[in-house]
């Protein structure tokens, strides 16, 4: 009889012990994929500032005449395309996350040749609110990656823990999958090909 409550309660005991180490380790996980997922927020937020700042620099450009028509419009649908790409913050997946790297870097290759087009137009360089508006996007440049980065550090962390024994046991259990990170554009690991001419 003895024995019979001495092995109930050390089964109890067990079990209370994997009860609390589960509840910790998945309330754990549960705070670390928060945490990512609220730095997506602010990697989200930070695009769409450069959006709105996009949105207003055509605008001002927009008042020049005479400015090259197919290029204002290649910069309007690259803004498009790249607020019509959305992500499940909860669920990034790198599929997910390379068509909004495309889409991103569509429109900052678009923006690039209007900022390269407007070298030509001494009146938009003396332009006070497009000489702010450029200022401007270049501190959101700056923004957008420092919170990809702050981003890859929390899902990079999030994603070693759920790898790691024993936790795996848990975050297989719970479905915890990994989130996609932030990687250069294919080609960027290239030196850029620059070309001086001298007359």
């Amino acid at each position: 009889m003895k024995k019979g409550i001495l092995a109930v309660i050390v089964l109890i005991v067990l079990v209370v012990i994997l009860g609390g180490w589960y509840v910790r380790t998945n309330n754990t996980l549960v705070d670390m994929k928060g945490q990512a997922t609220k730095q997506w927020a602010n990697v989200e937020s930070s695009y769409q500032r450069r959006s709105d700042l996009i949105g207003n620099l055509v605008k001002t450009v927009q008042g020049a005449a005479d400015f090259e028509r197919n290029t204002l419009k290649e910069v309007i649908e690259a803004r498009a395309k790249a607020t019509s790409t959305t992500i499940d913050a909860n669920n990034i997946t790198p599929q997910q996350l390379a068509e909004f790297q495309q889409a991103q870097t569509g429109l900052s290759s678009a923006l690039s040749r209007l900022l390269v087009t407007v070298e030509r137009y001494p009146e938009l360089k003396a332009n006070q609110n497009f000489l702010e508006l450029q200022s401007q996007l270049e501190g959101t440049e700056n923004r957008i990656n420092v919170e990809r980065n702050r981003f890859n550090n929390l899902a990079g962390e999030y994603n070693i823990k759920i790898e790691k024994i024993p936790t795996n046991i848990i975050a297989s259990i719970a479905n915890f999958d990994p989130l996609a990170l932030f990687s250069s554009n294919p080609g960027a690991e290239n030196a850029p090909d620059v070309n001086f001419e001298f007359d």
